[in-house]
């Protein structure tokens, strides 16, 4: 009779399995205690001290995937930004606050998050990187949502490079992944990585945009690197602060651009230097390079084969690809 290979223990409320030890009982570091467990019960309890407000804005990314560009291009735009930039003194991460890592650093203590999230004034900008299926109903039917995507074989590498810079804050060392990108990659095919499979992520967040567009918004970040304007333009109709003729004539849309480009903010002293409020990682780490197609310096053809079939498998029937352009 054939063994039979053991059964993982599932969570009995979300049927997540935990994630997939390393060789040797050791647990892969990529897959961080945000996605072991239950996750829908860790978000209703970070979700819980957050009262929105019609106001509101909500950034959601699956991590590594343009959050920092997205955080930098609408704190740009929206409020209207100043000749003294707070991009300019503090980084996106510190401004556009993420209630997952913000309810982490308070111990969980729900008053003191509770406070801190009432005394921003509006209109408020946050983020998280939660999948659509696990926000609360009070936030969805209430606050706009922005989402941006990547294509799943950038997200996957760039993910897998933070995580070194993550262990060497944490840790010490070098900097290199404390694993290989072949483990790495395998975890990731699997769909065992923060927030689940990437490409149902990405899926539950368009689906609800082609629902209700007037409330959720998905950008592409392959668009976004190709046309940088017209990406913003629409970023700032759907969060209701358009540029008028006057400022489309004195370029600010431009400006704004030119600001939040990787270049730009990859040199400023800010995000050369410290660390920030909240991240136990160098500013600098959060900047690299910012563009499609760096899998190839990473993923053999036959790994971006494979990855690319079981996304397309996945999403068959849906309505919704990726548009590989890289």
């Amino acid at each position: 009779m054939r063994n039979k290979a053991p059964r993982r223990r599932r969570c009995p409320r979300c049927r997540w399995s935990p994630c997939r030890s390393r060789p040797g009982g050791r647990r892969s570091r990529f897959v961080s205690t945000a996605a072991s467990g239950c996750r829908r019960s860790r978000s209703r309890r970070a979700s819980r001290p957050f009262t929105p407000r019609p106001s509101d804005v909500i950034l959601a990314s699956f991590p590594k995937s343009g959050t920092t560009w997205l955080k930098a291009l609408n704190r740009a735009a929206y409020p209207p930004s100043s000749d003294d930039h707070p991009l300019r003194r503090s980084i996106p991460h510190d401004l556009v606050k993420c209630l997952e890592i913000e309810f982490a650093v308070t111990g969980n203590d729900v008053d003191k998050l509770s406070a801190e999230l009432e005394a921003l004034p509006s209109p408020r900008l946050l983020a998280t990187h939660l999948p659509y299926s696990l926000l609360p109903e009070r936030v969805t039917g209430t606050c706009r949502v922005v989402c941006v995507c990547r294509d799943p074989k950038d997200a996957l590498v760039s993910s897998w490079l933070f995580t070194g810079k993550v262990a060497k804050a944490l840790l010490g060392g070098d900097g290199a992944p404390a694993f290989t990108f072949q483990e790495a990659f395998d975890l990731f095919c699997d769909g065992r990585s923060v927030c689940g499979p990437q490409w149902r992520h990405v899926l539950g967040y368009w689906e609800e945009s082609v629902r209700r567009p007037d409330k959720v918004l998905l950008l592409r970040y392959e668009e976004m690197l190709r046309e940088p304007q017209i990406n913003l333009n629409k970023l700032a109709k759907f969060m209701g602060c358009e540029f008028s003729e006057e400022e489309e004539d004195q370029r600010v849309v431009d400006a704004i651009v030119e600001l939040c480009s990787l270049d730009t903010l990859k040199n400023m002293d800010v995000n050369k230097n410290g660390r920030g409020d909240k991240l136990p990682v160098e500013n600098e780490s959060f900047f690299r390079k910012g563009v499609a197609g760096d899998w190839r310096n990473h993923m053999t053809p036959e790994m971006a084969l494979r990855l690319d079939k079981i996304v397309e498998d996945a999403l068959q029937g849906s309505g919704f690809t990726f548009n590989h352009s890289a």
